[in-house]
């Protein structure tokens, strides 16, 4: 499943870099030395040691200090390969060395004109969204075809049981009834009652009910009950009238449009949510320890599968959208980081200095670094509780 999202992650970034001219020599997915893959053209598809992640390889400037990194030789981007490297590099490449390649793969220097930071703003903005834009993407067609495929489903608003002396008995609400309005505006499912319910934590409400072949319209005043925030686990106080739903789920068949429009609303309900869950962590409504790391993407998954491929692909489109838009975040390591950079260095008409540079990478290695540790600690202390 991860691997899923970052390829179309890193095939975003890759096929943005190729569509502007930028040298690309290294497509891979996972870090670090080179396992498996195929050489075609000038870039090496490869699988590499560590399966989490992946990346692009792109020539630029700071590509000397990458190198190390991002696994096996130099990017020469100076005219003129220095002799004593030739060996080195050639016995780096092993197979994939060419004499008429570029390097890594051969002698050749990388012209200038192929550097990432040769091309004009809105090319490295472009190629540093394209990431995103394709785990949005991804969502959406994930989306999309969920509910063309299965329908739309939902729980039908129907009450099962009502509690004694609750205010939607003292109304007249009885099992059976099927809540078709709240305050006037129609519903269809269970979790619209929810949400409007929910809302109302002072004041009446007014219910429309359908009982056999009529329907009723009674009035209630909500109790107040402590709850959580559905998207960041914050307590709040919501209303409550004491009734349960019937047990049962609804699969709804829909046309293609219905479906792409459906698609594009969920991804966007779901970004709203993330979005939520961020600003919760800022504002701290929301713990650092409800955040999960890769053993949790793991444990969630597995749920996932043995849920069905409806629930699988749904959490695809999830965490194609988390991966979206973590990156936006303007950590200097991540792509939002980047692209503020870039922006800087338009307005600023020169690049940051590399001491500049250097210290902004580091500041986002250490931020990622401390963000991996304690995502890890997370999930091992719910393995372990």
């Amino acid at each position: 499943m991860f691997g899923i999202v970052v390829f179309i992650h890193e095939l975003g970034h890759f096929l943005a870099a190729k569509s502007v001219g930028v040298y690309a020599p290294i497509f891979s997915l996972g870090w670090g030395r080179r396992l498996v893959g195929f050489r075609r053209g000038e870039t090496d598809y490869r699988l590499s040691v560590f399966p989490l992640g992946g990346f692009v390889r792109m020539a630029s400037r700071e590509d000397e200090s990458m190198a190390g990194i991002e696994g096996g030789g130099h990017l020469d981007l100076e005219v003129g390969v220095r002799e004593e490297r030739l060996a080195e590099d050639k016995a780096a490449a092993g197979a994939l060395w060419d004499d008429q390649s570029m390097v890594p793969f051969g002698p050749k220097p990388v012209p200038r004109e192929r550097w990432l930071e040769s091309q004009p703003i809105w090319a490295r903005l472009f190629i540093l969204s394209a990431g995103v834009i394709a785990n949005i993407l991804l969502a959406i067609v994930v989306s999309s075809g969920v509910y063309a495929t299965y329908g739309r489903s939902f729980v039908p608003p129907v009450v099962d049981s009502v509690i004694v002396n609750a205010p939607a008995a003292a109304a007249g609400v009885l099992a059976g009834d099927t809540i078709t309005a709240v305050n006037g505006t129609a519903i269809k499912t269970w979790a619209e009652v929810l949400d409007r319910v929910s809302a109302v934590t002072e004041g009446s409400l007014t219910l429309e009910v359908g009982r056999g072949e009529g329907r009723r319209t009674l009035t209630l005043s909500p109790t107040l009950a402590d709850g959580v925030n559905p998207t960041t686990g914050a307590p709040r106080k919501v209303g409550r009238i004491g009734v349960a739903v019937r047990n049962e789920v609804v699969n709804e068949p829909v046309g293609a449009g219905e479906a792409l429009v459906a698609g594009v609303t969920t991804t966007w309900d779901m970004a709203t949510r993330v979005g939520d869950v961020l600003k919760g962590l800022v504002s701290r409504e929301v713990e650092m320890s409800n955040l999960g790391g890769p053993i949790e993407i793991a444990r969630t998954s597995v749920a996932a599968a043995k849920g069905g491929a409806e629930m699988l692909w749904s959490l695809i489109a999830f965490l194609s959208l988390n991966i979206a838009i973590v990156n936006l975040i303007p950590i200097p390591v991540l792509d939002g980081g980047q692209m503020l950079v870039t922006i800087a260095e338009g307005i600023k008409g020169r690049a940051l200095s590399l001491r500049t540079r250097e210290w902004l990478a580091r500041v986002g290695v250490l931020t990622v670094l401390l963000l991996i540790v304690l995502v890890t600690f997370n999930d091992i202390k719910r393995l372990v509780m």
